[in-house]
């Protein structure tokens, strides 16, 4: 149990930065909230691969990470665009 909760935080930090890496321009939301978007996506992505019966292959599960990182793409759009205008503007920094 501790084990699938380790992978599954791991995992999905990997598919969400590499959801952020995809994506053009720049998303001005946390690391936090990019971790959750991966392991969110990760999961729904599991699911949607088992049901269309290519969940477990032989071998690497290509297809499965990419409907994963395909729906982190979108998640961390949404997020950015969701999470826009909140806290301090774009350019400004601490003193």
């Amino acid at each position: 149990m501790i084990g699938t909760i380790l992978w599954a935080i791991i995992g999905g930090a990997i598919i969400g930065v590499l959801a952020r890496l995809i994506l053009p321009g720049r998303q001005n939301i946390s690391v936090v909230l990019t971790v959750a978007v991966g392991i969110v996506a990760a999961l729904i992505g599991g699911l949607i691969a088992t049901w269309l019966g290519v969940g477990q292959t032989s071998g690497v599960d290509w297809i499965r990470h990419g409907i994963q990182i395909a729906l982190a793409v979108v998640g961390v759009y949404i997020a950015a665009k969701v999470t826009s205008g909140h806290g301090r503007p774009a350019g400004t920094t601490r003193v």
